[in-house]
């Protein structure tokens, strides 16, 4: 249980992420309480995920999720550059993730 609240605080963190976007500075309402909601959700699940897993653990797997899926989504929305050497990358931090969450 620990590991499905873990991801699902890490797709709840690239809402957050790519929502901070469509704020346009905290100027839009709904887009801001949306990103905002999206937060405590994420902090609050990475803190349930927490009471069962190490934290160095925790975090590094929270903030992989984070970091693929907001890259993944920047390319897919926000016309981000998807190159060869940055998709590479991004499947980098995915071995990381499946290291950690193999030796945990």
């Amino acid at each position: 249980m620990p590991w499905t609240l873990l991801f699902f605080a890490g797709l709840f963190e690239v809402g957050w992420a790519i929502g901070l976007k469509y704020t346009d500075g905290f100027t839009r309402p709904m887009p801001t309480v949306l990103t905002i909601v999206s937060m405590i959700i994420s902090m609050g699940l990475l803190g349930l995920a927490l009471k069962d897993l190490p934290v160095g653990t925790a975090y590094a797997v929270w903030t992989g999720v984070g970091t693929v899926g907001t890259a993944i989504l920047g390319m897919w929305l926000l016309g981000d550059p998807a190159t060869a050497v940055r998709i590479g990358c991004i499947a980098l931090i995915v071995c990381g993730i499946a290291g950690l969450k193999l030796v945990a």
